[in-house]
């Protein structure tokens, strides 16, 4: 089963691009963040042209939203209401007999101070959280993946410089701390770094303010699959589709792909 997670930053906008992944990597379930649209108007006919007939969605209007397309029938888990904020951040499904969970972290705003910025407040709180539901998720004992954009970046390689990133919101200490303990909690293995070594540069993210982005290079790592203990080793390859930033009208991010036996 080919797993795909991509921050597509409005999903009718990149429909095209969606298109161009399908039939360049053929994935068999793919999770969407921040489509930006409502359940009603969410391009389902379109995309199941591309083969994907088993959709579930959970979007607002203009802001954040979660999806999986799958090839593969699904059955939807239940919900869960981050910070007590009904704000489309997480759809849970299980598929061939594993929980995926789709799921988008705040992004946290430009100033890495919880006492005057309510989004980084935000944001640590909901990695706070997120250590707690890994917790009960593990407890369980059922195979997971949870995957999606998590908005920070953990290791010194998943940045361009990591000390002029010390005191930049996505890989400050304490959010690299928060989300450590967040995966710790669940015991979930990085599954991409699983096969890229952690002193290896590597990112998924790229700014629209720079002008070349692919010579500038100022990348950073934030969109991640984390597979529970008993799936690690059905892992079997993972890749970052990097060329998918030069594409025409690209999301920011780019698609994240693992493989699984």
């Amino acid at each position: 089963m080919r797993i795909v997670t991509w921050n597509v930053n409005s999903v009718r906008l990149r429909l095209p691009l969606l298109e161009k992944l399908t039939a360049q990597k053929a994935p068999d379930v793919i999770c969407l963040q921040e489509t930006k649209v409502v359940d009603d108007t969410f391009p389902k006919t379109d995309i199941e042209a591309m083969g994907y007939k088993h959709i579930e969605i959970r979007g607002m209007k203009s802001y954040n939203g979660v999806a999986v397309l799958s090839r593969l029938p699904l059955t939807r888990l239940e919900d869960h209401a981050f910070c007590g904020r009904d704000d489309c951040r997480h759809l849970g499904v299980t598929v061939d007999g594993i929980d995926l969970h789709c799921l988008y972290v705040p992004a946290g705003g430009d100033e890495p101070n919880p006492d005057t910025n309510d989004k980084f407040a935000h944001k640590l709180q909901f990695i706070d959280e997120m250590a707690h539901w890994s917790a009960q998720t593990r407890k369980q004992g059922r195979s997971a993946i949870v995957t999606g954009d998590f908005n920070v970046a953990p290791l010194e390689a998943d940045v361009w410089s990591h000390k002029q990133l010390l005191k930049v919101v996505s890989h400050t200490p304490i959010e690299v701390e928060k989300f450590d303990r967040a995966q710790a909690a669940g015991q979930w293995t990085d599954a991409v770094r699983r096969f890229v070594p952690a002193e290896e540069k590597l990112y998924s993210w790229w700014s629209y303010r720079a002008k070349d982005w692919a010579a500038a290079d100022r990348g950073r790592r934030l969109d991640h699959v984390w597979a529970s203990p008993d799936l690690e080793g059905r892992l079997s390859g993972a890749s970052i589709l990097r060329d998918a930033r030069g594409w025409e009208r690209p999301s920011d991010h780019v698609p994240v792909i693992v493989d699984i036996d």
